[in-house]
Parts: structure tokens; sequence; C-alpha cells
């Protein structure tokens, strides 16, 4: 067992944060030697429990879950801050090329190293990755993972037609191939498989169709893809699939929506696509920065609110334009404010911070197991250094409340405030 003294955020049942400003953190290894949160709360109130334990004194910093990222892709590292007239454009020029690339198994190597030393730099623990359409890059991230003891979910890329050479693939061997990575690699360690159609008008009926039998074949898998991000791959999606009520449909019409499944974008859905996200127990991942520099739109947070939809952020790299959760929180606050102009909605620095770590971690079916520092958690935790550059120690030392000191770290924090990562 170990102990660490710190101010400590963490989350409460209810989505309040609770923030101890002189607090402890316990972690030990579990009955299976998974390492996880044994104790957590006030110092003063703690550490006459654990006599013998060492503490490592950390104060002047905070303690906090490690971030989870509900949707990026690991190929796009190098096609972050790619000019391009939107976002089917911008896939033609930049990010099928790239991913062509990750055919060869030694390339895709090397950027899956770089990929997970920069989420871990950048204090994120938990990432649901997109891999490209070649087994090798599925294998390469999971081996990077795997050796890091990162929770880490990814899958092959489906991608059968409307894909250029080099990155699309045949339907019947794209099928065999999933299911064997699924028996190699998923509970693996702290691995998940992603069964991951691109987005529909990229997979024939027959490849949807395969994929909603893996689905149910395999109910702990995940599944993620996209939906409704843009308004002309909408229109295109209704042109390939009349029959469907709307491009959500689709995948409701194959088996794909279900508990475990997540959507990336979700900005152009109705009410009805709304209700079935939430009766299905599918959930959005809110990729702000992305959304914003392709200009797709607004995710609506007051009518997912409404509908009691699952969502959580996401930093969608390299249409997003960083790994940092810093970035992509303030950049939902933008959304939050500008896509509610007129409902005034806010989002506070609380509900913000707890969409990127417990909120991220229910839409994923792992709430209490990663994203939030109660008892039984993995001990997946970022140290965070509120004084990591001038203006922002400037700030945090005039913060007369919990809201302004986060507030001011989405604000005006990066990567410098990331002190340390832990992993398990």
């Amino acid at each position: 067992m170990k102990a660490y003294r710190a101010a400590i955020l963490r989350f409460a049942d209810d989505q309040t944060p609770v923030y101890e400003s002189d607090g402890l953190l316990v972690v030990g290894p579990d009955a299976t030697g998974q390492r996880v949160v044994c104790a957590v709360g006030a110092y003063c109130a703690l550490v006459d429990s654990f006599p013998g334990v060492a503490i490592e004194d950390l104060r002047g910093h905070i303690i906090a879950p490690g971030f989870v990222d509900l949707h990026i892709h690991y190929p796009q590292t190098d096609v972050i801050g790619a000019p391009a007239a939107g976002l089917l454009p911008w896939l033609e020029n930049y990010t099928f090329p790239h991913e062509a690339r990750f055919s060869d198994a030694t390339y895709a190597r090397g950027v899956a190293e770089f990929f997970l030393d920069e989420l871990l730099r950048n204090g994120v623990t938990t990432a649901l990755a997109f891999a490209t359409s070649h087994p090798s890059s599925v294998n390469a991230l999971f081996e990077g993972a795997q050796a890091r003891s990162m929770r880490l979910i990814t899958g092959k890329v489906l991608q059968d037609r409307h894909s250029p050479d080099g990155v699309r693939d045949d339907t019947e061997q794209s099928l065999i191939d999933t299911e064997a990575l699924i028996q190699r690699w998923h509970g693996v360690a702290r691995l998940g498989y992603a069964i991951t159609p691109r987005f529909a008008p990229t997979s024939t009926p027959e490849q949807l169709r395969g994929a909603g039998e893996l689905a149910a074949r395999y109910p702990s898998v995940w599944v993620q893809s996209h939906v409704a991000e843009n308004v002309d791959e909408v229109r295109w999606a209704a042109e390939l699939f009349p029959l469907a009520r709307s491009y959500l449909g689709v995948y409701d019409d194959f088996g794909l929506l279900r508990e475990r499944a997540m959507y990336a974008h979700c900005i152009h859905l109705d009410a009805a696509d709304r209700t079935l996200m939430q009766r299905t127990g599918a959930a959005a991942a809110v990729s702000p920065t992305s959304n914003l520099f392709l200009g797709s739109g607004f995710f609506d947070y007051a009518a997912a609110n409404a509908a009691d939809m699952r969502y959580g952020l996401a930093s969608d790299v390299g249409g997003g334009t960083s790994f940092s959760p810093f970035h992509t929180m303030l950049a939902a606050y933008y959304v939050g404010r500008e896509g509610h102009t007129k409902t005034g909605l806010s989002l506070t620095p609380g509900q913000l911070w707890w969409q990127h770590t417990a909120g991220a971690a229910q839409a994923l079916g792992l709430a209490g197991v990663v994203g939030n520092l109660q008892p039984g958690c993995e001990a997946d935790f970022v140290v965070l250094n509120p004084q990591a550059t001038p203006l922002l120690a400037r700030k945090t030392a005039q913060a007369n409340s919990l809201d302004e000191l986060l507030f001011a770290l989405i604000v005006l924090g990066d990567d410098r405030v990331v002190v340390r990562t832990h992993i398990a």
C-alpha cells in the first residue's frame, strides 16, 4: 500500500465534485492484484487508520482522476492541423493517405508508441481509440498499451466501400479479422475490443450486418463509430440507406445500438434519435475541438440532457486539435455557450470535468472502474500543478471557490499542468 497527501478532486454519485484541500489517497492491491483506491478523504480523518503506510507529500498539488477520452484516432496523430474545407475533403486529402501507411507493422508500432506516450503526458489514462483497417495497426496499439498497463479499447476499422485503395477492406475478410482480434485481445489485462465501422457510408449493408452479428455474439465488447457529424455526411447516409428512419437508425437496423456502443459527434440528431440513444444505452462522444475546427456544428447539450442521453468528452485527434483534456473542456464550454445563446446554457467547471472523467467512464459502461477516485476504482490518477505557469499561478492564488479553481485550470491549463500520470 501507498498513500499520497495533496488536495484531492473526485466525484459523488450525483456528479458533483468533492474536494479535499488537504486530502489523503491510499492505494493498494485488491484480491486480484489490481491496484485500486483503498481509501480517500480528509488527511486528518484517515491518517491514523493506516499506520506504517508510506505517505508521499504532494501538498501544493491536486490529485484528480485520470482523464477518459471517448473518441480518438491514433493513426491521425500526424493529421492534426491539416487544412481542409470540411469533413469529407479532409478525409480524402489527408486522413486516408496517412492511414494507408499502417499496413506496415513497424510504422504502426512507431506511431502507437508516440500516441500512447502523448496520452499519458496529457493525463489521459483510458481511451477508446480508432485504429485503421489493417489488423497490424490494432496489434501495435494493444501491444503498446499492455506494456504500459493502460486501460485501452480499440478495434480494426471496417470500411469496404467508398474508400480508396490502401484503406478499403474486403467484406468477408474484415469480419474474420475482427473476430480473430476479439479472441486475441478482448479482456486481456486492461484491454478491450471495439467493433469499429468507420461510419455507415463506408460500409456495405453486408459488412454492417456482420458487425451487428459479432456485437450480438460478443456482448461484452464495445461498438464505436461516427454519426451525424456533418450535414453533407447526413445527406449521403440518407441516399445510401433510403429505408432507414435516420442516419442513427441505420446502426439500429443492423443491431449496433446497445450498451457499450459509442457514437462520435451526434450533432445533427432529432428528438427520436436521442430517445433511441437513451433507450438502447448507446452514448455520444462529444468532440468540441474537432467540431469547431471542421465547422461541423454544435452538440446540443440541452436536448441531450432532456432526453437523458449518456455522453462524455473526446479529443477526436486528428480532426480534434489537441490531446489536452484542458483544451477539450474549454472547447466544450464554448460549444455550450455558443450553441445555446437563446437558452443561456452554461456548463459549470464541475460538469465539464465530470464529462471527461467519471461521466465518460459511465458512458463507456465503466462507472466505478475508472474516471473517479472512490474506493474500489482502479488507481489511475494525475498529479496536477495549479502553479504550472506564471499566469495560472496568479489566477489560482486568487480562487475563492472550487468553481473558480477548476475553471482557471480549464481555461489556462495544458500539458504543463500534468506533473505525473499514475497508471494502476
